[in-house]
């Protein structure tokens, strides 16, 4: 018997009706046999200032605690401005401190995104810069980014392409893999 894996997944938007939030979602519809799954919710977290590190919000407590538990992180990414989303910033540099103790170290990982026209792929490039820098140990391949993300999920936020539900299973699949391996 394998061991279980713990996928922690992070949806780079706060919007309502996000289709990275729905992307995250979907990934419980999709999971390999003995791999478990929950959902990081940034709302929370308050902006970062390092005046309060001393007295470190509970929410980022929370959080860090959370990815420590995780095997790997698995993170959906918008797109604004050619980049990702000032709230993943936010989050990162809270669970990036202190220096030499954050839990991002080492963490397995996976970036995918919904988007427009090009899919998410420059925020995706400008996330993977960051969290190469925080050591998180990101997967190469495959990769997902979804151009067009309006035609892919319903009104209710249900994934309907069927071709995207393939890649994402075999994203999932490919990071329990990737997770295994760094274990």
């Amino acid at each position: 018997m394998t061991t279980p894996i713990h996928i922690l997944g992070i949806s780079g938007s706060l919007r309502q009706a996000s289709y990275n939030s729905a992307l995250i979602r979907t990934v419980a519809q999709v999971l390999p046999e003995n791999v478990s799954f929950e959902i990081l919710d940034l709302t929370p977290i308050p902006l970062f200032n390092i005046d309060h590190e001393a007295d470190t919000p509970a929410a980022v407590l929370e959080a860090r605690e959370r990815i420590r538990a995780a095997d790997a992180l698995l993170i959906a990414t918008p797109e604004y401005n050619y980049s990702f989303p000032g709230v993943l910033k936010n989050a990162i540099d809270w669970l990036s401190r202190p220096p030499g103790q954050s839990p991002l170290n080492g963490k397995p990982g996976a970036i995918m995104g919904a988007g427009g026209r090009f899919g998410t792929v420059r925020a995706q490039i400008h996330l993977r810069q960051v969290m190469v820098y925080l050591n998180v140990l990101l997967m190469n391949r495959p990769e997902l980014m979804i151009p067009m993300a309006h035609e892919k999920f319903d009104a209710t936020g249900h994934l309907t392409d069927e071709a995207v539900r393939k890649q994402l299973t075999d994203l999932v699949a490919a990071l329990v893999i990737w997770t295994r391996r760094l274990q």
